[in-house]
């Protein structure tokens, strides 16, 4: 076929409404779902609606993100305002009040002194911002040889190279060649043998925070900038953090004047119970990144929040002078910013995180329910959140979890996750106890059907 033939060709699909074939998906297998595939066309508080308009009820909060519900009156309403009145401003050297105004709000949720907002688009340029941050911290305040950078296996830090980086998913990381230099990781704290079926933080792990007493003892604290983990972590399955451990790491740390990061991206907005769950674990660390449930994933947005004395750092030299050579050409995008106060003012308004944190006994009894299904090897639950770890078929790992979300929507009508040999819960915190109920039957059903 001639060049021109083919551009022909291929305008013409554009406008075929089943053409699947421009559209390369992320973290998707798009052979397989063009195949079969999974099209969402509507949806609206705690469901999604398929293209032949069956209710699928959303186990999953979108993708952790949707913690306030699908297309929430007073959120899509603030959205059509802030589109009528200022479509962009300038990120560099100018602003606009709802900036101002959202920092604020974000600020005040945030605890101990952890008062300074960098807004960025994603979690993955809020964990690369975080990161820039800490090491030019280190640096005006004349230690710049502390450019080590520490992570955790079975960690997920978004996909910027930055992330990748600290990040521990072996797939995230081994296409991408030797990433950054000078990082390393501790342990993952998860153990089947001692954490098996545990409801909220397993009583045992602790101990795996003191294997950063062994790298500072390998690399010299003086080297180390940063230390970078999620509370709980997500994207690899749900894995709570043992109780103590953070606070042992937060001891640690401050030991060797390390800056110690949680990654809230999932965490944030309620999802454990708490605004962030560096409320929940009485922990106080130097940075917070946060994205997803600030604008109840309605329009991207993520940031940082920073404790006073990182701010103050670099607020030194002339002051016509940049402190700090970072930012985004979005950041604090006004739809953005219109987006977050609408949501933080739906969590006040509807006291979602007390609600979710008085809905997770019963969140935790019902995951538990699939205890002694065929396949499942372990549940574990923390706030809302729940990861059950399936069995692997021989030879093909990841498939039976796989054909579980599929399954699920296709016949049982739920959203889940699937993260390897896991399906990963996390709903909208508007969630109903009997849609909790509903939720686990659904997948028990999709976990029997499958076999």
């Amino acid at each position: 076929m001639a060049p021109t033939d083919m551009a022909q060709t291929r305008r013409a699909a554009v406008t075929a409404p089943n053409d699947l074939e421009s559209y390369w998906l992320p973290f998707t297998p798009n052979r397989s779902f063009k195949r079969s595939p999974r099209l969402i066309v509507r949806a609206k508080d705690m469901h999604y609606y398929s293209a032949d308009n069956r209710p699928l009820l959303d186990g999953t909060a979108g993708l952790w993100c949707t913690n306030a519900g699908h297309n929430r009156d007073p959120i899509v309403a603030a959205i059509n305002r802030a589109a009528e009145q200022l479509d962009y401003s300038p990120a560099f050297q100018f602003a606009h009040p709802a900036a101002f105004e959202l920092a604020s709000r974000v600020a005040a949720l945030a605890p101990g002194d952890l008062n300074r907002v960098f807004f960025c688009n994603s979690g993955s340029e809020a964990v690369d911002t975080a990161l820039k941050i800490a090491l030019a911290y280190h640096n005006v305040r004349g230690e710049g040889g502390r450019t080590r950078l520490i992570g955790r296996e079975r960690g997920y830090h978004g996909v910027g190279f930055g992330g990748i980086s600290v990040g521990g998913i072996v797939n995230n990381r081994k296409f991408f060649g030797s990433l950054l230099a000078g990082v390393d990781h501790l342990p993952a704290t998860y153990s089947r043998e001692h954490q098996a079926f545990t409801k909220g933080e397993p009583q045992w792990g602790a101990h795996f925070a003191d294997e950063l007493e062994r790298l500072v003892a390998l690399h010299d604290g003086s080297t180390i900038a940063a230390v970078i983990v999620e509370p709980m972590a997500g994207s690899t399955g749900v894995l709570p953090a043992p109780q103590g451990y953070l606070q042992r790491l937060r001891a640690i740390c401050d030991r060797h004047g390390i800056l110690l990061i949680f990654d809230e991206v999932i965490t944030g907005f309620g999802r454990l119970g708490y605004a962030f769950a560096a409320e929940r674990y009485g922990v106080v660390p130097d940075l917070i990144t946060f994205a997803k449930g600030v604008t109840s994933g309605a329009v991207p947005m993520g940031g940082v929040i920073a404790r006073d004395g990182i701010y103050e750092a670099f607020m030194r030299g002339p002051e016509h002078v940049i402190e700090l050579f970072h930012g985004y050409t979005y950041s604090a995008h006004p739809l953005a910013c219109a987006t977050g106060l609408a949501t933080l003012e739906l969590y006040r308004d509807e006291k979602l995180f007390a609600r979710a944190k008085s809905l997770e006994p019963r969140f935790a009894d019902a995951a538990m329910t699939l205890k002694g299904q065929p396949n499942v090897l372990d549940i574990r639950t923390v706030g809302l959140a729940a990861g059950i770890d399936l069995a692997s078929r021989a030879g093909a790992p990841g498939l039976r979890a796989y054909q579980v979300m599929e399954r699920a929507f296709q016949e049982e009508g739920v959203m889940v996750r699937a993260a390897g040999e896991t399906i990963a819960l996390s709903p909208p915190l508007i969630v109903s106890e009997a849609q909790i109920d509903e939720i686990f039957d659904k997948v028990g059903r999709a976990i029997k059907a499958v076999g």
